[in-house]
């Protein structure tokens, strides 16, 4: 027998193909959904009998919680389970920090948020039965009966499909879901309930992407997009009805008519009283009421109709194809005709398109969660952004993010506001950056949310918030936590806080040391990268660059990290803009200059001649040194700076030209060959056109008298002329003589002025 099953095995071919990855609806687990392909092969090992069949595993995270490293658990889950794909890893975090910030269904109702994939429970028609997989058969046949026995075999059928281990089995049951999408489709108009429950046995499907397809298939989705435009029209006619009976009761014997609200979900008759002494009127207001309660009825149970169709309809839309149906189909005017109503569980469920700052807050926790949920998905959009700050919903939002329970949501839609830097500023004079500053604090020493501190950083990059940021001992507890953990993101913010002028930049003095220390060999690139741009930031006057050059050996490692190839472009561009607000110094130019630098700028600008950032910063290193006479001398003696910033001089990029034009200045007024070198090559860039058109005039005119004279040289027909103007300096400079380095210390922030380190480039 052994032996029969080794040759058997032989011929057995199984495969597994791994499919897509979700969230368990209820427990802390991840779904993961595979292909098992078991194929039967000949003796020539040809295939001749095959079949396939889709499974599932839940992976049960029971350690998963508010603590719970997140990456590490994700390399975990992705190491021990094979039918997850290495690739995977980053949608695993993903699914993991979902699940780690959903909250259970036994915690208590104020902490609930609502998921959206998860729905109230809805038990359909009371029934004094238990359901059972087994009896299926029994519930379709019920379906295949009048009106009655159609709503308790559907209902029998929910409960079954409210637990998600039922909905693979009941997938396979093509008979079931078959006659459920044809009585949907023929008799909804006939009973709510029916329409509802079996609606409501297709939305637990939508809940997982796996099964959309079927949804599809049955033409589900289109059919509620017609019950939810039917139901709409019949709300209006409710409406009308209403209206007529209420006016009629209000004219009594005079007939005089009065107004009325078209929101009818409040008492009417409190606005209206009735006329007791009149028995005609009395009869009205009975009828009245009559219909009033007839029509409150009815309304719950549209509500419940509309909103399970609506949230099905959302679950449908993770395709985007599915997305412009519904669009197409008018789904936004739907939309808005149900934001109208009054019903908060409507609203609560239903996430409609604007209108919604109203909501904001409000006393439902559902419907500020659902509202929030909205407010998110609109945000990623520019428009919606800017239509969300005109409503006011940054203050709104702010204070919002004192409520853990709407705390995350707040500050996502936050964050993607934070994006644009028209509404930057408006941050400031809200609630909003101390209440992210205590979130921060309160992280202590553990991993914070990427979300917070991106938000942080956008937060850090307006002038007015760093100011915010920094009162008290802001800064210092930032600054501490970025080198205590070597924290780069919060650096990152530290960086963006150190680039504003003014009393905010001053306080970063206190802090030189403690990032210069950070530079060395021995830290990650990235670290070093940002402690580099926050010293580069730092162009305050009198600042002892030499001092800090000393103290902590910083002039060998920046002239190596100089070399091409050293390091990434990254760390040798932020070394170049490091040296540039160094230059500054005079004491720190020099010292910079005797150890070699200028010449490995060379080097670099060389091998990275077609990158306009790196050009840029090179250039502005040399314009900071002209500045100071030991190092102007350096750069026009010792090197050939200047014939590089000539080759530059008509670079097609205007910021380059332009810290060319005033470095060369100086260089020209400084050093009288370079000056003549330099007014020639601008005499003839400025008059390039003009001579090319006349050579081309000689050449067309070959053997005829020159026009400008018989002694002018066939090689340069104005050398005489353009030797008299090379002559004379005031027609490339000022009418009032040459330009000084003074000239360009009083007029640092005008046209002329050296760009700010970091900002040339693309």
């Amino acid at each position: 027998m052994e032996k029969l099953q080794a040759e058997d095995a032989r011929y057995l071919k199984r495969r597994v193909r791994s499919g897509s990855l979700d969230v368990h609806p209820t427990e802390r687990a991840l779904v993961v959904q595979y292909e098992v392909e078991a194929t039967i092969l000949g003796e020539t090992g040809d295939p001749m009998v095959g079949e396939r069949k889709e499974c599932q595993k839940i992976i049960r995270l029971k350690s998963l919680n508010s603590h719970t490293d997140i990456a590490s658990l994700a390399r975990k889950v992705v190491e021990e389970c094979r039918l997850i794909h290495p690739s995977k890893l980053l949608e695993v975090e993903q699914l993991l920090y979902y699940l780690q910030n959903r909250k259970n269904v036994n915690d208590k109702p104020e902490k609930q948020q609502l998921s959206t994939r998860n729905l109230t429970q809805y038990a359909g028609v009371e029934l004094d039965e238990e359901a059972s997989i087994s009896s299926i058969e029994e519930y379709v046949e019920l379906l295949y009966e009048d009106i009655p026995e159609k709503v308790r075999g559907a209902t029998l059928i929910l409960h079954l499909a409210r637990n998600p281990d039922n909905l693979e089995e009941l997938e396979q049951n093509k008979t079931a879901l078959g006659a459920l999408a044809r009585v949907l489709r023929e008799d909804w108009k006939q009973s709510v309930d029916l329409a509802t429950t079996i609606i409501y046995v297709f939305f637990h499907f939508s809940s997982f992407s796996q099964f959309h397809a079927l949804v599809t298939h049955y033409k589900i989705g289109a059919l509620c997009m017609n019950i939810v435009e039917h139901e709409l029209k019949r709300y209006d006619l409710w409406q009308e009805e209403l209206q007529k009976k209420q006016k009629l009761q209000c004219s009594g014997g005079d007939k005089e008519l009065r107004m009325i609200p078209t929101t009818l979900t409040r008492s009417l008759t409190a606005l209206f009283p009735p006329r007791d002494e009149d028995p005609e009127n009395q009869t009205l207001r009975k009828e009245y009421e009559k219909s009033l309660k007839k029509y409150q009825s009815l309304l719950v149970k549209q509500e419940q109709l509309l909103k399970v169709a609506l949230f099905l309809l959302l679950n449908l839309a993770e395709d985007t194809r599915t997305q412009l149906k519904m669009r197409n189909k008018n789904i936004v005017h739907m939309l808005l005709k149900i934001l109208e109503r009054d019903g908060e569980e409507l609203l609560a469920e239903m996430q409609a398109v604007q209108r919604l700052a109203r909501l904001v807050p409000c006393d439902s926790l559902e419907l500020q969660n659902t509202t929030l949920r909205l407010l998110l998905n609109l945000s990623f959009d520019t428009g919606l952004r800017s239509q969300m700050v005109q409503a006011g919903l940054i203050p709104k939002l702010s204070s919002l993010l004192a409520d853990e329970g709407q705390r995350q949501l707040s500050m996502f839609i936050l964050y993607h506001i934070s994006v644009d830097d028209r509404f930057k500023s408006m941050f400031a004079y809200t609630d909003c950056i101390p209440q992210i500053m205590k979130m921060v604090l309160d992280c202590g020493e553990d991993r914070m949310d990427t979300e917070l501190i991106s938000f942080c950083i956008n937060l850090a990059a307006n002038k007015r918030n760093a100011q915010v940021i920094c009162e008290g001992n802001g800064l210092k507890m930032l600054m501490k936590r970025a080198l205590k953990l070597k924290d780069i993101l919060v650096l990152k913010m530290i960086r963006n806080l150190s680039q504003h002028d003014g009393p905010t930049k001053n306080l970063f003095i206190d802090y030189i040391g403690d990032l210069a220390v950070q530079i060395s060999e021995d830290e990650p690139e990235e670290f070093v990268i940002e402690c580099l741009g926050t010293l580069a930031n730092l162009t305050v006057p009198d600042l002892d660059w030499e001092l800090v050059l000393k103290e902590y050996n910083l002039v060998p490692y920046l002239k190596d990290r100089l070399k091409p190839g050293s390091a990434e472009d990254d760390l040798i561009l932020e070394v170049v803009i490091m040296i540039g607000t160094i230059s500054m110094d005079d004491a720190g130019a020099t010292m910079l200059a005797e150890a070699g630098v200028i010449p490995a700028l060379i080097e670099l600008l060389n091998a990275q001649q077609e990158d306009d950032e790196f050009v840029c910063q090179i250039v502005y290193v040399f314009y900071q040194m002209v500045f100071h006479q030991v190092t102007r001398d350096i750069i026009i003696k010792d090197t050939q700076a200047p014939a590089y910033l000539v080759d530059l001089m008509h670079d097609k990029n205007t910021e380059i030209r332009k810290v060319c034009d005033n470095t060369l200045d100086i260089v020209a007024e400084c050093d009288e060959e370079w000056g003549k070198k330099i007014q020639s090559e601008k005499f003839r860039w400025h008059n390039s056109q003009w001579l090319e058109m006349v050579e081309n005039q000689q050449l067309d005119e070959a053997g005829e008298p020159f026009v400008y004279g018989e002694e002018a040289d066939d090689a340069d027909p104005f050398l005489g002329n353009g030797d008299m103007i090379l002559e004379r300096p005031d027609l490339f400079y000022s009418a009032d003589g040459a330009i000084s380095p003074e000239f360009f210390i009083d007029y640092q922030n005008g046209d002329l002025g050296p760009p700010t380190p970091g900002y040339m480039g693309r």
